[in-house]
Formats: structure tokens, sequence, C-alpha cells
């Protein structure tokens, strides 16, 4: 993979692996970046890490490549439509 640079300051990202994830963080702070099977790698091992830790923690769902995000909500038109719902 290329090196990425962040969209907000134009700083090269630095890459650091997390067990099997790979995670781009800008230097500055401005964020991360993650493939969506890295992002499913993470929520396994914090999984894994509370099911040891923890004995009542519900597991998180697994994230796969093939997942699409859930649809969102109508956004209403205008601030004055949100007090009458």
């Amino acid at each position: 993979m290329d090196s990425l640079t962040c969209p907000r300051c134009g700083a090269e990202m630095t890459e650091r692996t997390l067990g099997d994830a790979r995670v781009s963080r800008c230097p500055d702070g401005h964020g991360v970046f993650l493939e969506r099977a890295d992002l499913g790698a993470l929520v396994e091992a914090e999984t894994d890490w509370h099911e040891r830790s923890v004995h009542d923690t519900a597991r998180l769902p697994r994230i796969t490549s093939d997942m699409t995000a859930p649809p969102l909500p109508p956004k209403p038109r205008g601030w004055v439509e949100t007090l009458f719902d």
C-alpha cells in the first residue's frame, strides 16, 4: 500500500501494525485510516480481550468486507421540523 497523506493537513500518515491490523495515523492527530477488514480484526481483538477479562460482556459483531453501512434516517428539512417529531 502506498503511503497516505492526511486530507486535512497534507502530512504523511504514519503506519502502525496493531495485531493483525494496519492503521495509518496523522502525526498531528487529525485522524486515522484503516481498511474495513482491519477494523474487523481490531473489533475481534477487543472482543477477545473482554472475554478473557470480564465474563458478562456481550460479543461485538464481526465486521466483514462485504458488509454495508445501515441506511441513515431521513434528515429533517430544518431544525424547526425536529421540534414536532
